[in-house]
C-alpha cells in the first residue's frame, strides 16, 4: 500500500471516530446543557493534551508574543466550542456537518486580510459556488431557521477565524501557547456558567463525558499519524467522509433522515472546498496555503489542534514568513 493510500485510510477511521464523538455529545445534549458538555470534556482532556504537550521543544515563555491576536483567536475558538457542541445537541448530524463543511470557504476569504493572500478568479468562484450550496443547506423562506442553525454557522466561522491566526502568527509563536490558552479559558468561562446548568451526573454518564475525551484524543493522534503517511492534499479532503458516518449515524440513533435539499447542498459545499484544497496544493496557485495548513477539524478549544501538536513534537518544522 502507498504512503498517501494508507494515510487517507488511517485519516477516515480517524474521522469516523470524530463522528462518533458527535454522537455522543448529541446523546448527552438530551440530559446537559452544551455548557455543562464542553466543561467535562476540557476537563478530562487536560491530562491527555499534556501528555501530548511535553514533546514541546522550542525555548520560550508562556507569554504570547501576539497578545491581541492570542486573544482573538482564543474568543473564536471558545465561541467555537460552545456553538459547534450547541448545535449538535439540536440539528441533524448530516446538516451540522453540512454547515461546517463551509469553513474551507470562510478561511480563503479571510486569508485575503489577514495574510494578504491573492485569491484568483477561480478560487472566488468556488467559493461562491460554496456559499450557495450553504444557502441550498438552510433553505432561507423555505424553513424557519432555528438557533441550532445559527450556532453552526457561527461555529463555521469562529473556527476558520481561529484556523487563519494561527497561520497568522504560528511561526513566532511556541506551539504549547496557542494551544493552552483556548483550552484554558474554555475552561474557566465554562466553569463560571455551569453553576446555572448544572444537572448532576451518573457515573454512567460521567463515563460518556471520558468517552469524548478520549475519542478526540485517539482521533487527533490517528491524523498525526495520518498526515506523517501521507501528503497533505490527500488527507485533508478525508474530512468530508464525516458526512457519511453521520447520515449513518443518524438514521440508526436519532431517526433522522438526509433531505434532498440537504444532500444536494452538502454535495455543492464538499465540490467546492475540494477544488479549493486541489487548488491550493497545485506549486504556485497559493501563496499561503491556509486550508491545507488546517490539517483537521475546525477549532473548538477543547482538544489539541494536529498541526500544532505535530510541530510540538518536531514532526513538522516552523512555518516560514509569509510575505506581506
Amino acid at each position: 500500500m502507498s504512503p498517501n493510500a494508507r494515510g487517507a485510510l488511517i485519516a477516515i477511521a480517524a474521522f469516523a471516530i470524530f463522528a462518533t464523538h458527535d454522537v455522543v455529545i448529541k446523546v448527552l445534549g438530551g440530559a446537559y446543557s452544551p455548557i455543562q458538555i464542553l466543561f467535562f470534556s476540557v476537563l478530562l482532556t487536560f491530562p491527555l493534551a499534556t501528555v501530548m504537550l511535553m514533546r514541546d521543544s522550542t525555548s520560550g515563555t508562556l507569554i504570547p508574543v501576539h497578545p491581541w491576536w492570542m486573544a482573538l483567536r482564543t474568543v473564536a475558538a471558545v465561541v467555537t466550542g460552545i456553538s459547534v457542541f450547541y448545535a449538535f445537541t439540536v440539528l441533524p448530524l448530516a446538516q451540522t456537518y453540512a454547515i461546517l463543511f463551509a469553513s474551507p470557504l470562510l478561511i480563503t476569504v479571510l486569508a485575503i486580510p489577514i495574510l494578504g493572500e491573492t485569491v484568483r478568479m477561480r478560487r472566488w468562484a468556488a467559493v461562491i459556488v460554496g456559499l450557495v450550496g450553504v444557502i441550498v443547506v438552510l433553505r432561507p423562506g423555505a424553513t424557519d431557521l432555528s438557533l441550532g442553525h445559527v450556532a453552526a454557522l457561527i461555529a463555521a466561522l469562529g473556527g476558520s477565524i481561529a484556523s487563519i491566526i494561527v497561520r497568522k502568527i504560528g511561526e513566532d509563536e511556541r506551539p504549547v501557547v496557542l494551544l493552552l490558552y483556548p483550552m484554558i479559558t474554555n475552561f474557566i468561562v465554562m466553569a463560571c456558567l455551569l453553576p446555572l446548568v448544572y444537572v448532576p451526573v451518573p457515573l454512567e454518564h460521567m463515563g460518556l463525558f471520558a468517552i469524548v475525551a478520549v475519542f478526540a484524543w485517539v482521533a487527533s493522534r490517528m491524523m498525526i499519524t495520518a498526515y506523517r503517511s501521507g501528503e497533505a492534499a490527500i488527507i485533508a479532503p478525508m474530512q468530508y467522509s464525516q458526512i457519511i458516518w453521520a447520515t449513518g449515524y443518524g438514521i440508526w440513533f436519532f431517526d433522522e433522515t438526509i433531505d434532498l435539499p440537504t444532500a444536494i447542498g452538502a454535495g455543492i459545499i464538499i465540490a467546492s472546498g475540494l477544488y479549493i484544497v486541489l487548488r491550493e496544493s497545485r506549486t504556485g496557485a497559493s501563496q499561503n496555503t491556509p486550508v491545507l495548513r488546517t490539517r483537521s477539524r475546525g477549532e473548538t478549544a477543547t482538544t489539541p489542534r494536529v498541526s500544532l501538536v505535530m510541530r510540538a513534537k518536531g514532526i513538522i518544522p516552523p512555518r516560514r514568513k509569509s510575505k506581506p
